[in-house]
């Protein structure tokens, strides 16, 4: 018989293989924050937050004492259900003119997890190893791959096709194939999973993690617009638009964004790969023009992080009690 679950965890490092459910909450550029979260590591799921989500820079470092403070007062009180550690995403890219001092407080901090973005850099690399932290890279293609690995990352976020804000168009099939061929380190799939069952799914393919964020946009904790979150609910793989306009990047958007911006989005015209930030006559993306995943069909509604999860948990259950009772394995 097939132990899916016991193959996935083998690979995981010490400190993420006790997740009640083997699922990364996506960092989401100015949704996610402390309240998100915590919220996330206290239901068993890693929570990452993007660094540039604290502004002023100085915030991040009162937001990560905030995460360690009530991540340490839970495990206190629920000595049988500690939890899940938690990440922050770097941009690493030039344009970044943070990365420095964010990457200087993620030390401080000695955050658990860091999830570098758009470009590998070795020395960012070597400062989070420097206290025992694990770096994941998020990589659209094999080549981005190899080449994250080759500069000292330890693990991969696959980001396939179907993915929420920027995202690549490979098969999910095909990108954690054509890794598992050459790595067996940390591997997280990210591409539409919105259901436990989808989450099962990301593991029998050869991930470790499933990657998820459009579905903690519509919960109560996320900083997102009440609009924002009422059309994730009300959308499906219909109303997502993939172009590179908004920041150079291609990315998936919520069709509704980009009409209520004034634009057609049907005849979106490309953008300069080089440029890194979209604003025209006061429209931006990420707060105007809403970025989400395929996978939203399943949101029907908006709840709280530790219903979603719970959620997540059941419908992973049922699918694996369903798939181990099958004959064939």
């Amino acid at each position: 018989m097939l132990n899916l679950e016991g193959k996935a965890r083998s690979r995981m490092p010490p400190a993420f293989q006790h997740l009640e459910l083997p699922v990364i909450g996506a960092p989401l550029f100015i949704i996610s924050t402390p309240a998100l979260v915590i919220e996330q590591c206290k239901s068993g799921v890693v929570g990452v937050l993007p660094a540039l989500n604290a502004r002023p820079s100085s915030q991040l470092d009162e937001w990560l004492q905030e995460i360690k403070e009530s991540l340490r007062a839970h495990d206190q009180t629920h000595p049988d259900a500690p939890s899940a550690p938690f990440g922050v995403n770097l941009i690493v890219h030039k344009s970044n003119d943070r990365l420095e001092e964010d990457l200087r407080v993620c030390v401080k901090h000695q955050v658990p997890m860091v999830v570098t973005s758009l470009g590998a850099r070795v020395e960012v690399n070597e400062h989070i190893h420097s206290y025992g932290g694990l770096v994941m890279h998020d990589v659209i293609n094999n080549d981005f791959a190899q080449k994250a690995i080759e500069k000292g990352a330890d693990g991969l976020i696959a980001v396939a096709a179907g993915a929420g804000g920027h995202a690549g168009v490979k098969s999910p099939f095909a990108l954690v194939q054509e890794i598992r061929e050459w790595f067996d380190g940390p591997l997280a799939l990210s591409g539409a999973i919105a259901t436990g069952q989808s989450v099962l799914a990301a593991l029998a393919m050869g991930a470790d993690f499933a990657y998820m964020g459009s579905v903690f946009i519509a919960t109560q904790e996320a900083r997102a617009s009440q609009a924002y979150k009422d059309c994730v609910v009300e959308s499906t793989s219909d109303d997502i638009v993939y172009s590179n306009l908004f920041t150079g990047v291609h990315g998936n958007y919520l069709q509704q964004s980009i009409v209520n911006a004034g634009l057609d989005p049907k005849h979106l015209p490309q953008s300069d790969p080089s440029k890194m930030n979209f604003s025209s006559d006061g429209v931006k993306a990420w707060r105007d023009i809403w970025g989400c995943g395929q996978g939203i069909s399943t949101v029907k509604e908006v709840l709280y992080t530790r219903e979603r999860v719970e959620r997540l948990k059941l419908e992973y259950q049922e699918a694996l009690n369903r798939l181990l009772q099958l004959k064939r394995f």
